[in-house]
């Protein structure tokens, strides 16, 4: 199988411009599924030698056009367009076209926690995903990322100009955190060397700063005083990022980082601070 493509759904967004980064720097043959052929990041994928298929997350026929005939795929789905129930519906929809399409192995990212009983909504759908997976024949691998790094940049504009890094923690309490390039270098490992992953599920974490650590960091590397204010639970009225604040305060994601990063060191594992140099630093 190593001349059939790897397909990555979801291919422009987050996490799938991290995994294709990944497999294009390793020469992997790619299939990209987009929505948007024409888009800014469809062309770049295009011009570095991937293959483009058009298609959705809601739509089994054009997942199963994108399957066939591949080595492996990199799946993912989202609550944030239509929510939870319709992230279910997606996961249902990937899973019935992976097994009518024959995949060899699917790596599914699912999130920290969610086999917690969290109770925090887009935590509880990946669970019912799994769920679904587990009890198939489709040989396939769970990845759990935890909080990315990139979800600072939400408060980029208030980091950048007020010197205030915004999170509902307390200033001393660890933040299990993700670069999104060790996520893809990780799922670049799983989708080229299935042999060791398959039905494993493994959680994925860089580094845990506390918000009183990350705003000591980005002091530093922006050249400008950098506080943290603990933004009040109350104040956060989408219920479900309520429910994920509340968790992160209570027991919180409980990846292993020193048993993790030891098993795998080929991934780098990125600490905060230079994804911090890296993003806000005087290039970023």
């Amino acid at each position: 199988m190593a001349d059939r493509p790897i397909l990555v759904l979801a291919a422009t967004g987050g996490q799938g411009r991290a995994v294709t980064a990944a497999l294009l720097e390793r020469g992997a043959p790619l299939r990209a599924l987009v929505r948007n052929p024409m888009s800014d990041g469809a062309r770049s994928l295009a011009e570095k030698g991937a293959d483009i298929v058009t298609g959705s997350l809601d739509d089994g026929d054009s997942l199963t056009a994108a399957m066939r005939d591949v080595a492996a795929v990199f799946a993912l789905t989202t609550p944030f367009e239509s929510g939870v129930d319709a992230e279910v519906a997606q996961g249902r929809t990937i899973v019935a076209a992976a097994e009518q399409a024959r995949v060899p192995h699917l790596v599914f990212s699912s999130v920290a926690g969610a086999d917690q009983n969290t109770g925090v909504p887009h935590f509880d759908s990946k669970a019912v995903i799994e769920a679904e997976l587990a009890a198939r024949e489709l040989p396939h691998t769970i990845l759990g990322p935890t909080y990315f790094f990139d979800n600072a940049l939400g408060g980029t504009d208030r980091i950048r100009t007020e010197g205030v890094l915004d999170l509902p923690l307390p200033p001393d309490r660890p933040l299990q955190q993700l670069d999104r390039r060790d996520l893809g270098a990780f799922a670049a490992r799983v989708l080229l060397s299935p042999e060791r992953y398959v039905g494993q599920r493994i959680e994925l974490a860089s580094d845990a700063p506390t918000p009183e650590d990350m705003a000591a960091v980005l002091t530093q590397v922006t050249g400008s005083p950098v506080r943290h204010e603990q933004t009040a639970l109350d104040s956060i009225t989408d219920p479900d990022m309520h429910a994920m604040w509340q968790f992160l305060n209570g027991p919180g994601y409980q990846v292993d980082l020193d048993r993790l990063h030891s098993a795998f060191p080929e991934v780098g594992w990125t600490p905060f601070a230079d994804w911090a140099g890296r993003t806000f630093g005087p290039t970023g």
